[in-house]
């Protein structure tokens, strides 16, 4: 499977992590198209501590726990129309943008293409794949929920940032992962099912 992962400028980066992290984990997964703005590598540094540079690929590699020469990940530049994930004849899975800003969500569903990012999501809408978006920001205004409902209806799927507790998480990165694993079930990923709802007698 291949896909594409864009990180924005909203807070919570330890998702874009968790996430690289999990697929990586996965196997089930062989390439993921990276795009991540310099906002987001600027709220990766404040959030994580996270020295991302110019986004060499080692540097994202050891951010992620990879060999630092895997081919795994592939990074593309911001202002890089010309990359695969903006032609709808490279075939791939679909794309998640995790965090996802208000402003990359609304360029989204105002059909702006000023970025790759913007331009893959449209591709991924526009060809019918997989378009999952976490939303990053509280409380939201009646324009983003009109946002939302606009992508919604051109067959985004829609995952905020707001994790479960019913597994009882003991860390910060039991909590994130909750939703990390919700992120992956969007595309049948296999992952651990340690924050599955098990079932019971209430």
């Amino acid at each position: 499977m291949e896909l594409t992962l864009a990180i924005t400028g909203a807070s919570g980066s330890i998702y874009a992590q968790r996430t690289l992290v999990q697929m990586a984990a996965s196997g089930a997964v062989e390439r993921i198209n990276l795009i991540m703005s310099e906002a987001a590598r600027t709220v990766a540094r404040v959030e994580l501590g996270a020295n991302l540079g110019e986004l060499e690929s080692s540097a994202v590699n050891e951010w992620v726990g990879l060999p630092l020469d895997s081919k795994l990940i592939r990074v593309h530049r911001l202002d890089n129309m010309a990359a695969k994930p903006a032609s709808g004849s490279h075939v791939q899975a679909g794309m998640v943008i995790v965090p996802c800003s208000m402003g990359t969500l609304g360029a989204i569903a105002s059909g702006a293409c000023t970025n790759l990012i913007h331009r893959a999501a449209d591709v991924t809408l526009k060809e019918g794949r997989k378009l999952v978006i976490v939303p990053r920001e509280s409380p939201y205004n009646a324009i983003h929920l009109e946002n939302m409902l606009r992508l919604a209806h051109a067959g985004a799927r829609m995952l905020p940032a707001s994790p479960g507790f019913y597994h009882r998480p003991k860390t910060i990165e039991e909590l994130v992962d909750h939703l990390v694993f919700r992120i992956l079930d969007q595309f049948s990923i296999p992952h651990s099912q340690a924050t599955r709802w098990q079932g019971g007698e209430i």
